[in-house]
């Protein structure tokens, strides 16, 4: 589904440029659970913007679904992420003023889905994820476990082929969090492939495969194997 090769990206502050990510090479296969973790710095956010489209590299190549996607416009870029990834946030970001159907039907707005079937779309999404009960508690009636829940819903309702996690699990307790995993692992037992960026060791220990970035260079890959020739080129920068 996602192959990376050369990624390279950087950002200019007035006459200096800051590299973030180091000549990245990555594949991700269909319902695949990969978990991306790193230090503060390491690059992950960017890495995961990148794959989540909502950014490009300077050099490199990144095919999606074999679309190489260098070749979309901005236009075609914003096509992409509403039908082929969903994406989960730390901090929800839900609409305080809207009910859990309502935000969940978000996306389908943009694609000119009638309300009716917008509605029916999001009930059966919040179905799956356990609060169809709630369907009309706006997030200040909600707890923080159930509003990651409405986030997760909002991800699946335009059955996406990829869902990007960031933090998912940052703001929950450890009880809520491990409830959160066991439905991310049952969605991904479905079919689902999904890529979570995580500092949390347990929530990586949970993952098929673990990909570790020091520096913007991926060192540590599902194997458990070192990178010692990027993790020596880390270091001495």
């Amino acid at each position: 589904m996602i192959h990376l090769t050369g990624i390279t990206k950087s950002y200019r502050l007035g006459e200096q440029e800051f590299p973030v990510l180091h000549g990245i090479d990555m594949s991700v296969g269909r319902g695949d659970l990969v978990a991306l973790t790193g230090a503060s710095g390491s690059g992950k956010s960017t890495l995961m913007n990148i794959l989540g489209c909502l950014d490009k590299p300077n050099e490199g190549r990144y095919l999606l679904d074999g679309q190489d996607v260098a070749s979309l416009s901005e236009g075609q870029l914003a096509g992409e992420r509403n039908r082929r990834i969903g994406f989960i946030f730390q901090n929800f970001h839900l609409l305080p003023r809207a009910s859990a159907w309502a935000n969940v039907a978000q996306p389908l707005i943009y694609r000119g889905i009638s309300p009716a079937s917008r509605k029916r779309a999001a009930t059966d999404a919040l179905r799956r994820v356990g609060l169809d009960h709630r369907l009309n508690h706006k997030p200040s009636e909600l707890s923080g476990g159930q509003r990651q829940r409405v986030a997760i819903a909002r991800a699946l309702v335009g059955s996406p082929k990829l869902v990007l996690a960031d933090e998912p699990t940052g703001n929950l307790d450890s009880h809520t969090s491990s409830d959160i995993m066991d439905l991310l692992l049952e969605l991904n037992a479905e079919g689902l492939t999904l890529i979570i960026v995580t500092h949390e060791a347990g929530v990586a220990a949970r993952c098929r495969r673990v990909v570790r970035l020091q520096d913007g260079y991926i060192v540590e890959d599902s194997d458990g194997k070192l990178d010692h020739e990027r993790v020596l080129s880390a270091t001495s920068r």
